[in-house]
């Protein structure tokens, strides 16, 4: 990790789409019915092969703000998410998934800060904010427009200082101790610190973006998101290089993609 050139945005978001849409087609099915080895489409939710979801449309999102103002700004995010939610704003073929936290917190115009609003629909958006300097309190604040709780924004922050130390190719201790925990204490559902551990130890028990994005679909479950969120850790680490060119070339919506970064 150590060799390669300075990471970019780029790497971190074709990582999550990527890794987005490939655990499209396998959301909600079950640990070891099936095993996912190539950029499919259909599936779950219908879609074309290399349609990716809400994880990646919010990020987009969250990038475009950032990308228009210069900073962060919760209020702008907000509305954006709103465009997408409401108008499809960010997406391929319109709104398809959306996890209730986030639909119920866009509707109210509150973050869910109850203990049961503590799904990854905030974690799934977060990684930009590894890009820029913001502190623990901005990053809590970004988290807090749709998951307030404090599981979820402290989540949020960890996963930062994960992806920042993912860049320096230092990872802290907690990720490191993960290489030694078995798969069947890796939980993939939608719960917010099982995500964060989930995508943390497919990244810390793979060499490759391949093959971490690959066993991150193959938990099972959440696919999209917990595939998205080691997706953006595993670009992060390695280089859209290192992403097979074939699942680039099928992924859609890269013209989006690219008007989105800052």
């Amino acid at each position: 990790m150590t060799d390669r050139p300075k990471t970019t945005l780029r790497d971190c978001i074709y990582g999550l789409a990527v890794g987005d849409a490939l655990g499209v087609p396998y959301e909600f099915r079950l640990r070891d019915t099936f095993e996912c080895t190539d950029m499919i489409g259909y599936g779950t939710h219908g879609q074309p092969a290399g349609t990716w979801s809400d994880d990646t449309s919010m990020t987009l999102a969250t990038c475009d703000s950032i990308r228009e103002l210069g900073y962060i700004d919760t209020a702008d995010m907000r509305d954006k998410f709103v465009s997408w939610i409401a108008r499809g704003e960010y997406t391929i073929d319109g709104v398809f998934d959306c996890g209730g936290t986030t639909a119920r917190a866009l509707r109210t115009g509150k973050g869910g800060s109850g203990e049961r609003d503590n799904g990854n629909g905030s974690l799934m958006r977060i990684a930009p904010l590894a890009f820029t300097d913001a502190t623990d309190e901005e990053i809590s604040k970004v988290s807090a427009i749709t998951h307030a709780h404090r599981t979820s924004t402290e989540s949020c922050v960890t996963f930062i200082e994960l992806m920042r130390s993912a860049m320096d190719g230092a990872l802290p201790s907690w990720a490191l101790q993960l290489k030694s925990a078995p798969e069947h204490e890796i939980r993939s559902g939608g719960f917010v610190r099982d995500t964060l551990k989930a995508a943390s130890w497919c990244f810390v028990n793979t060499n490759s973006y391949e093959d971490c994005v690959l066993a991150a679909v193959n938990l099972g479950d959440d696919t999209d998101t917990t595939a998205a969120v080691a997706g953006a850790l595993a670009g992060t680490a390695y280089g859209m290089d290192a992403i097979p060119q074939e699942w680039i070339d099928t992924l859609r919506g890269k013209d989006l993609i690219e008007n989105c970064l800052f």
